[in-house]
């Protein structure tokens, strides 16, 4: 399990977004993002919607969700002294919870471990900017919340990419990504497209720590970072990052991981549903630089994307 210290000192040196004004608080990123503004306690429960949740979690007025944290916009720790978490993701499942009535008990866990442990119980549900692919949706279900996806960066001095539409065009390239994510997954799925067009193929080096991705392309280790789009945007956002992003590969709902059959989703969808309603959902993503990832309503399981 990554501790909030040490991911913090990862993030803190490439993309400086932990520095502090003179009262404390986060100060506001390159990107104009302010961490510490609340846009999530002026929400309230709404009765008709908490009636949707089962009765033994309304007795037990909380979740136990489990949580994947990295870099912005999703969820990360603005200051390494504090284990108070930001981001997008736990500006929605907080706002979720209010109208819900329910209490979050988060943990921090490594984003390849959280889906496994859904159907043990361990977790309610999952956060971590889990895409909604053919492949999960046989083991997880998805109450999306936004649109999101695949990107790809390179360091900001690289003119041989300016965009990536093709992965052929990354053949012979070391490329840095996330482990156990759908980028992992479409690296590795698509590798026989270098040797069909008779060139060396790419080599996929995975890292369980978001921040190791960046580094590794920083350092020269990798040449490519593919990730996702907002955090890429983000990442380009910030002077001291010193990346480009190339642009978008393929987009991908994001949502609210759930066991396979569970009975979480109708209330979490209509909660969701409730967010874009009354405004908030509009203010968490405008927050966090993201309103092109808005969704006019949440799903339960859509298909992916084609």
């Amino acid at each position: 399990m990554r501790t909030p210290k040490t991911l913090a000192a990862v993030l803190l040196p490439v993309l400086a977004l932990t520095a502090c004004g003179s009262g404390g608080s986060p100060a506001k990123t390159a990107q104009g993002v302010d961490p510490g503004r609340d846009v999530v306690s002026q929400e309230k429960k709404v009765d008709t919607i908490a009636a949707l949740l089962p009765p033994e979690v309304r007795a037990a007025g909380s979740v136990k969700v489990g949580a994947a944290f990295g870099s912005p916009p999703s969820a990360y720790y603005p200051d390494p002294g504090s284990k108070k978490a930001a981001g997008l993701d736990i500006d929605i499942t907080d706002a979720v919870a209010r109208v819900l009535g329910l209490t979050v008990n988060r943990e921090d866990a490594a984003f390849d471990t959280i889906l496994p442990a859904l159907g043990s119980g361990k977790y309610d549900l999952g956060t971590g900017n889990f895409g909604v692919t053919t492949a999960r949706l046989q083991t997880v279900d998805f109450v999306t919340y936004i649109d999101d996806g695949q990107g790809f960066a390179v360091k900001k001095d690289n003119s041989s990419l300016t965009a990536v539409t093709d992965l052929v065009q990354l053949c012979g390239l070391n490329i840095a990504t996330g482990a156990g994510t759908t980028f992992e997954s479409t690296l590795n799925a698509k590798k026989a497209a270098c040797a069909t067009a008779g060139k060396k193929p790419y080599t996929v080096q995975s890292y369980s720590d978001n921040g190791a991705v960046l580094t590794s392309l920083q350092q020269g280790r990798s040449d490519v970072e593919m990730s996702t789009i907002n955090g890429l945007r983000y990442q380009a956002a910030q002077p001291a990052a010193g990346v480009k992003f190339l642009g978008e590969y393929h987009r991908l709902d994001v949502g609210f991981a759930f066991r396979k059959g569970t009975p979480l989703a109708p209330a979490f969808q209509a909660a969701v549903n409730q967010l874009i309603k009354d405004g908030t959902y509009q203010r968490i993503l405008e927050k966090w630089g993201t309103a092109g990832s808005a969704i006019p309503a949440s799903q339960t399981n859509p298909p992916e994307h084609s």
